[in-house]
Order: structure tokens, then sequence, then C-alpha cells
């Protein structure tokens, strides 16, 4: 039996990270083979992609650029990674995935979203996630977070707060557009009530994704 693929999506200091590993532990328990990954990266080949694309100037690249890049170092992913787990029956949990590119990217980024579709279309054809956590919170209280981290700040943190603003717009219209796959959760909780709001969803949608 096909695994499932579940990704988490949002801003800057959403907390994603940490929701992955509660996550993990609660499938984990439920005797699921879990596989934990992220972008852009969990692949050798993608990791130096996500170097590239994560360090140095906020101009390094255009926003197309961005999007090829990114893309490259998805396919390399999902082929290496994603899909050979899915086919042996594990829960892959993803860290961002191709709904991050159309919020940077595009619109946030400027790229038209049909231009980032039609990216996706020709990299990965129809394959797209089983189930979207799309974590919210002000883009002023995240990225406090992640200045409290005391961790260098990447290319898009470094980005302003108008930057920000239209990101987490975009990731509630993504969701907005598809909500049988996303389901937003409130950011701003402690993360054990995160990680409960992310755990009752996926409860809710078990006959969906099990």
């Amino acid at each position: 039996m096909r695994g499932r693929f579940i990704t988490l999506e949002g801003g800057e200091g959403a907390g994603k990270s940490t929701l992955v590993k509660a996550l993990e532990s609660w499938l984990a328990e439920r005797g699921r083979d879990v596989v934990v990954t992220r972008e852009p990266g969990g692949t050798p080949g993608a990791e130096l992609l996500r170097d590239i694309l994560l360090t140095g100037a906020t101009d390094r690249w255009s926003p197309v650029t961005e999007a090829l890049l990114m893309y490259a170092a998805r396919v390399d992913h999902v082929e290496r990674l994603i899909q050979p787990a899915l086919e042996r029956g594990a829960f892959v949990i993803c860290d961002r995935f191709a709904d991050s590119t159309l919020a940077y990217q595009g619109t946030a980024g400027g790229v038209p979203a049909e231009r980032i579709r039609q990216i996706h279309a020709a990299s990965l054809g129809g394959f797209h996630p089983d189930l979207t956590l799309v974590l919210d919170i002000d883009p002023r209280i995240g990225m406090q977070r992640t200045l409290d981290r005391g961790e260098s700040a990447t290319r898009f943190e470094r980005l302003g707060l108008d930057f920000h603003n239209r990101l987490r717009r975009a990731f509630l219209d993504i969701a907005a557009a598809d909500p049988e796959r996303c389901v937003v959760i409130d950011a701003g909780q402690s993360p054990e009530n995160v990680a409960g709001s992310a755990i009752s969803a996926l409860e809710a949608r078990l006959g969906q994704i099990a």
C-alpha cells in the first residue's frame, strides 16, 4: 500500500521544525514507518542546492532563478527519497514543499503563479502532498522567533516585513483554494497546542490519508 505524503508550510519562525518532531513521534507510536525530510534539501544533491539558495546576498538570485533551482532540488528529492519511501508504505513528513515556491517566489517574489505551475507540471507532473498543514503566524512574531534562535539569518529571513506579509497572505490563499488538502493551524499558540491542533487534523483526516 502506498504511503502518505504530509507537508508543513508557513512563514519564517512558524514552528514547522518543532511540529515535525511531534508528528513523527505520534505516527511512530501508531506503528507507522515515518520518514522526515525538508526542502530545499533532503538528498545530498538537493542539500548542495539548499546552501546556495539560502546563503549570500538577498538579491543573489532572481525569483525565477530561485524557482528553477528549487525545482531542480525538488525533483532529485522526490525521485531519490520521497517516492521510494511512499512506495514502501511510509508516511513522509516534509518541512516545506511546492507550496513554498508558489508563495515565496510566486506571490511574494512576483513570478506569475501559472508560470510556477507550469514548472511543477513539467518537473513532477501531478505529484502533490496528500495533506498540508499551514502554520499561520503574524510575521512580526515569526521573525522575532528567528532572531531569538541566535542563528545566522537566511537570505529569506533578511527580507523586509512587506515581503513576509505577502508571504503570509500567499499561504492563506493557497489553503483557501485547496481545502481538501490544506488545514490552517494557528502557530501563535504554544508548541504543545500547535501539536494538538495538528494531531486533531490528522485524526480527522486519517481515513483519507491512512
